[in-house]
């Protein structure tokens, strides 16, 4: 998941020419292009790009956010809150649905290392990427779509992107105050929207737990 330098995010919409092989078998499985719900909120896939964790380009011919309608109801309702008290920001999504057969290639690039733990193992049901009730969303300026500082970049495998002693991260001058504070405004527009965030990740957000998913919804392929 690495990106560019922070303050430099990519500010490219994905084009709205005819739906790829990849997006039309989203919409076939139900999933819903975030920008059809709200054109305001900003996307620049990670993995549509080689620089990211694995180094490679891992959607070929996927540009746009798709999710399960309940997930792009929550983030525009998360949009909405954030454009209320800041109507400068804007969120943008670095990664959405996440097919099962990108979980596996994510998932082999790790496998037997210490990173393995911040990767859902396919062979376990995978993770709420896989069933489009996750979202990778950080923040960004809504005219430039330049990113905020956030401390790490949105793919860093470590302890700094932790979220459970951000104090102690700014008082070891790992992560700056103001990164403290950009963090916490993303928490809290998407929490208030319904999302539950993942400690080792301060970028990434679950609408639901993985025991739901599995028992409710269905996985992406």
């Amino acid at each position: 998941m690495a990106l560019a330098p922070l303050g430099q995010g990519q500010t490219l919409q994905p084009s709205r020419q005819a739906p790829s092989p990849t997006a039309r078998r989203m919409v076939e499985q139900g999933l819903v292009d975030i920008r059809d719900v709200d054109s305001t909120i900003q996307v620049s896939l990670m993995y549509s790009r080689a620089d990211n964790f694995t180094g490679k380009v891992l959607y070929t011919d996927l540009r746009e956010a798709y999710l399960h309608p309940k997930a792009a109801a929550a983030v525009a309702k998360a949009q909405q809150a954030l454009r209320k008290t800041r109507p400068d920001l804007s969120l943008i999504i670095y990664d959405a649905t996440r097919p099962m057969s990108v979980q596996q290639k994510m998932w082999n690039t790790v496998a037997g290392t210490k990173k393995s733990i911040y990767v859902s193992n396919p062979r376990n049901g995978g993770g709420m990427h896989n069933y489009g009730l996750a979202v990778d969303v950080t923040l960004c300026k809504a005219e430039t779509g330049d990113t905020l500082d956030m401390g790490t970049k949105v793919d860093y495998l470590g302890t700094y992107a932790h979220i459970d002693d951000e104090a102690g991260l700014v008082a070891r001058h790992i992560i700056t105050p103001q990164a403290k504070k950009n963090r916490e405004l993303l928490r809290e527009v998407m929490t208030e929207a319904g999302f539950k965030p993942l400690k080792t990740e301060w970028w990434h957000f679950n609408l639901v737990s993985r025991a739901e998913a599995k028992a409710h919804y269905k996985a992406v392929y």
